[in-house]
């Protein structure tokens, strides 16, 4: 409470909202970070449906409850549609909650236990959608090719990607490389050693979206005191440098973050140190990103790179070819995510409202305990 003027007045503090991709359509498949907080959450609900807007916002709703009574919140997107809510995962109770049969489909294995199911199956008027059953067969199979090409594309434009790399890594000064994260792990960890282990997170920062690459950076790292921007060119040991400065932290105790990459599932894009209020980002394309204020520092790796005319030429050769794969694969991207909307909204057109309303009161019963 606070008093001003002799009027008492109720001093409401909201919790944070954090948005990630909550899936990537990458260069090896569709790639997500569920298993991981399934397995480290305390409590995962999991919903069962077929395609439907309607689990959305219900997960929207559950957020806003949390978030309404001063917890954080992590909001994992769709990146076919990335105003779109796939999960969420409040902090403070280590629950989650995930839309667990489309597009992702996750099984528990802890039922009585840590898991708890609800299904929505039972919602959709059965005559419905026998009369849409040749509708939803036909947009299905056309989501499934268009999804097919897409990751095809990505995976062609991944090998492309890896042909830029080699050509960097060959030119590039690793001495200098190896010093800077030695000067880094100094600076940010100094003597630094905490008696507990390290708390260590994995979410994805950004995926293929239909108006091409979209990311949650700003979101991320809203919330640091400083931010290390980091700017260098393919195979310049950027993920490496980020790994190794996650291990590092880890062994001293320090909580960690790791952003992975939403065109190589195995490259990290960024990592973050809660305690310190620190974070290191790639803020290079497909995620370009400068310095917005005194919070913001650059990192760079550029000056390490020799330059080299014929290798300048064999880069812009390999990233005209990266780039038109790209293209296709943003192309089919956007087709795939027509298909899933007009998918979801056959789908619910057979919903009876009234009983997905009835049981959305089961989850919001088991989050209110």
């Amino acid at each position: 409470m606070q008093v001003t003027n002799r009027k008492e007045r109720m001093v409401i503090i909201y919790g944070t909202i954090t948005e990630y991709m909550g899936t990537a359509y990458t260069g090896l498949g569709t790639a997500h970070k569920y298993d991981t907080l399934i397995a480290t959450a305390e409590k995962t609900i999991f919903l069962k449906a077929p395609p439907t807007n309607a689990l959305s916002g219900l997960l929207d709703e559950a957020a806003t409850y949390f978030i309404k009574r001063g917890f954080d919140v992590d909001r994992f997107n769709n990146p076919a549609d990335p105003d779109r809510t796939d999960a969420v995962f409040i902090n403070e109770f280590k629950l989650f909650i995930i839309q667990s049969s489309h597009p992702v489909a996750l099984e528990p294995t802890e039922l009585g236990g840590r898991h708890e199911v609800i299904s929505f199956y039972d919602v959709f008027d059965k005559e419905k959608l026998r009369t849409q059953a040749t509708e939803l067969e036909a947009i299905s199979q056309e989501s499934k090719k268009t999804l097919f090409k897409m990751l095809r594309a990505m995976n062609d434009a991944k090998m492309i990607h890896e042909e830029k790399e080699h050509v960097n890594i060959e030119r590039m000064m690793w001495p200098q490389h190896e010093q800077l994260i030695l000067s880094l792990k100094n600076e940010l960890f100094g003597t630094m050693k905490l008696h507990k282990k390290s708390t260590v997170s994995h979410r994805i920062a950004g995926s293929l979206a239909p108006g091409g690459a979209r990311d949650f950076i700003p979101s991320i790292t809203s919330r640091m005191k400083r931010r290390l921007l980091m700017k260098g060119l393919s195979g310049t040991g950027k993920s490496t440098m980020l790994k190794t400065l996650g291990k590092e932290a880890e062994s001293r105790g320090i909580d960690v973050l790791y952003g992975w990459c939403g065109l190589d599932p195995a490259s990290v894009d960024l990592v973050l140190f809660p305690e310190l209020s620190v974070c290191i980002f790639d803020a290079t394309l497909p995620h370009a990103y400068d310095p917005e204020g005194p919070r913001d520092e650059i990192l760079d790796l550029l000056s390490m790179c020799l330059e080299d005319e014929k290798a300048e030429e064999r880069i812009q050769e390999i990233d005209s070819r990266y780039k038109e794969k790209i293209m296709d694969g943003t192309g089919y991207m956007l087709a795939f995510a027509q298909a899933e909307s007009r998918l979801r909204d056959v789908m619910d057109k057979a919903m009876i409202r009234k009983s997905f309303d009835e049981k959305s009161q089961e989850l919001m019963k088991m989050i209110e305990r």
